[in-house]
């Protein structure tokens, strides 16, 4: 876990820590002052409850707030601690991020706790950040540092980690190239309910060779999407028509970097694989394909980047340069809410000219022929997305002209 935390630019070489309690009331810790990138096993060290330290190394200079943190709260058998970019902007400028700017962030983060600065490492650190998690808090900010999440495993307590850096760093980009627009409750609630009743689960399951291969390729493009910033564990859905309007679709309720072969679910003549459950945006994407005939693949995921001008008044322009127009032309923006069983808005908007529809304040839904090109209008969307979101500093966005689009079409649309 700690190795996913640093490839993903959460952490750095010698910041952060992460620790689990297990059954016995040991907990186990990374190690003090060695390299984040490259731990193994043997580098974490166990600290016993009578103090006894075992392993290799001396346990994180931030044991005591760890510690602090079980006492206070016996349901937390585990805790991430970071100075992921993002959450330390919020820290240095002590404020907290507004969780309603994206629909399950709310509900995984919970409300956000904020701990007063002191020493790292000492008594006086681990006393204030236990007070906020004592108080009911999952996730602290911590004052001129960075963040503390916590959990009832390491997935969980990551699943929330990642889901407040997202927050934080969508506000950030939203706020650079425009006014950040944020959910009610009641919307919040809206899509919480929203979730489809289950279809019926099919007798017979058939897995010739080609679903396997189409399984294959969908759990290695979600792990490349994870790795890749491109999606985080609470949040994405990846389908790939398998024949006429049967499909498979990612699960719900699966970290998705945890995705295998095995958890993808089939859909066959409107029913489900036996004992499992398909994504939430399982009734959208059977709209998708059954209104398109050439769509053969859907991603709907929060690219940080793109959902940036998803959750704020500014248009996200491809006209960039040449291959962003060319692959995405206008993506347009819905309002959310139009992502829920029942409405047409987004399947009758997808077309091979509008292969990508922007949710606002939810996600981007990018459709193609084969899953490969599906994934690579993705990419460029936030390519795209943090182009402009780096140019804006710089000076006023100057687009391809009309005359220019106008020879793109002709050379590689028509």
């Amino acid at each position: 876990m700690i190795r996913r935390i640093y490839k993903s630019g959460l952490t750095t070489t010698s910041g952060g820590n992460i620790s689990i309690k297990d059954p016995e009331g040991n907990i186990w810790v990374t190690p003090s002052a060695i390299d984040k990138g490259s731990l193994t096993r043997k580098d974490i060290v166990c600290v016993k409850p009578d103090g006894e330290v075992m392993g290799l190394h001396k346990p994180s200079s931030e044991f005591p707030f760890h510690k602090a943190i079980y006492e206070a709260r016996p349901d937390i058998t585990a805790v991430i601690h970071a100075h992921p970019p993002a959450l330390v902007s919020f820290s240095i400028v002590r404020k907290i991020p507004n969780t309603n700017i994206i629909p399950q962030a709310k509900n995984i983060c919970g409300p956000i706790g904020y701990a007063a600065y002191a020493l790292p490492g000492g008594q006086e650190l681990g006393d204030k950040i236990a007070e906020q998690f004592n108080q009911g808090y999952d996730a602290v900010i911590m004052e001129n540092h960075g963040t503390v999440v916590g959990g009832t495993d390491l997935s969980d307590a990551n699943t929330r980690f990642e889901a407040l850096e997202f927050s934080a760093r969508t506000i950030i980009g939203a706020s650079t190239v425009g006014t950040v627009s944020y959910l009610s409750d009641s919307q919040i609630e809206q899509f919480e309910n929203a979730i489809p009743s289950d279809i019926p689960e099919m007798s017979k399951v058939e897995y010739p060779s080609e679903e396997l291969a189409i399984r294959t390729n969908i759990s290695e493009l979600v792990r490349r999407a994870c790795e890749q910033g491109l999606m985080i564990s609470s949040y994405g859905t990846v389908s790939v028509r398998w024949y006429d309007d049967n499909f498979l679709i990612t699960p719900r309720n699966i970290p998705r970097m945890e995705i295998g072969i095995d958890d993808i679910v089939q859909i066959r003549n409107g029913e489900r694989e036996p004992g499992k459950l398909p994504s939430r945006a399982l009734k959208l994407i059977q709209q998708i394909y059954r209104k398109n005939p050439e769509v053969n693949s859907v991603i709907l995921t929060q690219s940080p980047n793109v959902m940036a001008f998803g959750v704020s008044d500014a248009r996200l322009d491809v006209r960039t340069i040449p291959e962003s127009w060319i692959f995405l032309q206008d993506i347009p923006v819905v309002p959310f809410g139009k992502q829920f069983a029942g409405d047409d808005t987004i399947p009758d908007l997808i077309s091979k000219n509008t292969p990508a529809v922007i949710i606002q304040n939810d996600s981007i839904i990018v459709t193609g022929d084969k899953l490969l090109q599906t994934f690579d209008r993705l990419e460029v969307a936030e390519f795209s997305a943090k182009s402009l979101i780096m140019g804006n500093p710089l000076g006023q966005l100057v687009p391809i002209n009309d005359i220019q689009i106008e020879d793109l079409r002709k050379k590689f649309l028509s």
